[in-house]
């Protein structure tokens, strides 16, 4: 049972944008500004401004067709203990002063400031992230080190933070770095809690990678591709050589990596690599089976072997993913 946290509550100021996107936007509404379940939690009192100087309610157009309406204007943001700005414009449009100064200031009076996804962009304009490493959506990355050379562009992780400013990749990952600051404050049981009621995973590690590539099986023209991938997925702690699935395919060796690649998007040996690592993700996040167990389902073999190929994958080890998935 949680108890109720005796901090006082918390200003949350939340940057809204004309073409934001509503769900970047929920993101932090969500994690900090929900009540679950009735519970004794940590009190935060989100407030959602726009991101333009001008009166204090303004009409905020997203990009779904529908308006909203701004209780806050940017004056919020001088006493707000955190601000957020959850992504930014598509075109990279550059932030109004009045923004950047207030970002500032927020920061060195001792404001936490957070960009999710685009956000970073923000975050960066405002000079907060020079000589700094940072994170943003992958499809940008680019267009952020042109931008910003003085900065360390990390975008194969989740997020980063330095503890006065913390950055994040795209979209989900929001959700991710929200739920990561929450720990970090208040503590893996109320993290996991509202992780829970969000259905989403309790913890994922800043280091972790963005994004891996899984091709999941998709309805082959030919039967025997379709019946093989079917094979291969029930007998992945089984060794699988590439003649014996070609003949098990009927096909010769080069027919079938050709029909293969073709059909799943990537080769043999990497497809069935990312099926493996699937599956010891769903057991490390269900059960409480030993890792030599599960790198033994998974054909991995070893622990050792799982291991490696867990930590080149997703920058964290079987270990650690299962603490901070389960919260144990």
């Amino acid at each position: 049972m949680l108890t109720l946290s005796r901090h006082p509550a918390k200003t949350i100021a939340v940057i809204a944008f004309d073409g934001i996107s509503p769900f970047h936007l929920s993101v932090p509404c969500m994690v900090f500004g929900e009540h679950h379940g009735g519970l004794d939690l940590p009190a935060f009192k989100v407030c959602v401004c726009s991101s333009e100087a001008g009166p204090r309610r303004q009409q905020i157009e997203t990009n779904a067709g529908f308006s909203i309406n701004t209780e806050y204007g940017l004056s919020i943001i001088e006493r707000a203990d955190m601000v957020v700005i959850p992504s930014w414009r598509t075109n990279l449009q550059a932030p109004a002063a009045p923004l950047l100064k207030a970002l500032r200031k927020a920061h060195a009076r001792g404001a936490r400031i957070v960009g999710l996804c685009l956000g970073a962009f923000v975050v960066a304009e405002a000079g907060l992230l020079d000589q700094r490493s940072a994170t943003t959506h992958w499809a940008l990355a680019e267009e952020f080190v042109q931008r910003y050379p003085q900065i360390s562009l990390d975008p194969n992780v989740l997020y980063v933070d330095h503890g006065d400013v913390t950055t994040s990749a795209g979209t989900a990952a929001g959700i991710d770095c929200c739920l990561h600051l929450l720990r970090s404050q208040y503590g893996s049981d109320v993290a996991t809690h509202i992780a829970r009621r969000l259905v989403v995973a309790p913890h994922r590690q800043g280091g972790q990678a963005q994004y891996i590539d899984q091709p999941l099986p998709v309805l082959a023209s030919d039967d025997r591709l379709s019946r093989v991938l079917d094979w291969m997925l029930q007998h992945l702690a089984e060794p699988q050589s590439l003649d014996q699935l070609a003949q098990r395919a009927l096909m010769s060796r080069r027919s079938f990596t050709r029909h293969f690649q073709k059909l799943t998007g990537t080769t043999v040996g990497q497809w069935l690599l990312n099926q493996r690592l699937a599956q010891a993700q769903r057991q490390l996040e269900s059960t409480r089976r030993s890792i030599d167990d599960i790198a033994s389902d998974t054909g991995f073999g070893s622990a050792l072997v799982l291991r490696r190929h867990f930590a080149s994958a997703f920058q964290t080890s079987p270990s650690a993913y299962r603490r901070e998935f389960q919260g144990i």
